[in-house]
């Protein structure tokens, strides 16, 4: 690769959040936590089994968003060239 290569690469990997799972993350422990809940302390198995689903779409949507704004962002700097 070339210097001007490498340093387009950089700015454009330096405009990547990469923190925007924390939240989503958090989420979906909590969510795993109350599904535990329903379905072992207060015996609600139907509904712990539905909260239980919630983490992988969760991380799924989080995912998603996320490649949009690596998509948004690679464009931006293609635009750029």
């Amino acid at each position: 690769m070339n210097e001007s290569a490498d340093a387009s690469t950089s700015k454009t990997v330096a405009g990547i959040k990469t923190d925007d799972l924390g939240p989503a993350a958090l989420a979906s422990l909590g969510s795993v936590g109350l599904a535990l809940y329903f379905y072992y302390v207060r015996g609600d198995k139907q509904r712990g089994q539905f909260v239980g689903l919630w983490p992988g779409t969760i991380l799924g949507l989080a995912t998603y968003l996320q490649l949009e704004q690596v998509k948004q962002t690679l464009d931006e700097h293609a635009d750029d060239d």
